[in-house]
């Protein structure tokens, strides 16, 4: 797990990310990274690198950054799809941008969920109960093995505090959109059309 203190044209804010691949690929959200002008990524041991935002798919609110940087230690893929309400869920992040890799641990409450955010419609959610709080969001969502299931995304809460409703992105669908945007530097979705003629002879 990494902290990112990023620069933007709205100030200074603090986000969580995950290592995916020891060549220098993080993954984090959209809502941590959009807008940044500046970049710094802190690892768990100390070291500090400048971070490049090399993608973004605003319809998942999934980033990737690159620090240049190799032989780090990328996180165990889970799978989301195995996932069960009711197993075991531990939450990894950096609270307040203060509490860098803080864990808690709860139990999935449910899967499949849809909320609406700032940011747009996210839907296919995990939920959780772990606790998340703002700084979280990018952090990894991990089963009892310390395997990776989830992107720690969204809470639900009037107070923007944790109440114990938080949401992350299954990794599933996480690996899908980081691979394609390593790949390709973009993602790419099939679509079904159905037109009707203006005018039937």
């Amino acid at each position: 797990i990494v902290t990112l203190e990023v620069t933007g044209v709205d100030g200074e804010s603090v986000g969580s990310g995950v290592i995916y691949s020891a060549d220098g690929w993080i993954v984090t959200n959209r809502h941590v990274v959009e807008g940044a002008t500046a970049m710094t990524v802190h690892l768990e041991d100390g070291r500090d690198f400048p971070g490049l935002v090399y993608g973004i798919d605003t319809l998942t609110d999934l980033a990737i950054v690159k620090v240049e940087a190799t032989g780090l230690t990328a996180a165990t893929l889970g799978r989301s799809s195995a996932i069960q309400v009711g197993q075991t869920a531990i939450a990894i992040g950096s609270p307040l941008g203060v509490y860098t890799n803080s864990v808690t641990a709860g139990i999935i409450s449910a899967i499949g969920r849809e909320i609406t955010t700032e940011s747009g419609r996210l839907d296919g959610l995990l939920q959780t109960d772990a606790a998340i709080n703002p700084g979280n969001s990018g952090g990894a969502l991990v089963d009892a093995k310390g395997r990776l299931v989830g992107i720690n995304s969204a809470i639900l809460s009037p107070s923007r505090g944790n109440i114990g409703i938080g949401f992350a992105i299954p990794i599933n669908l996480a690996a899908s959109i980081m691979n394609s945007l390593v790949m390709t530097g973009r993602v790419s979705r099939g679509y079904l059309g159905v037109s009707r003629p203006d005018s039937v002879t």
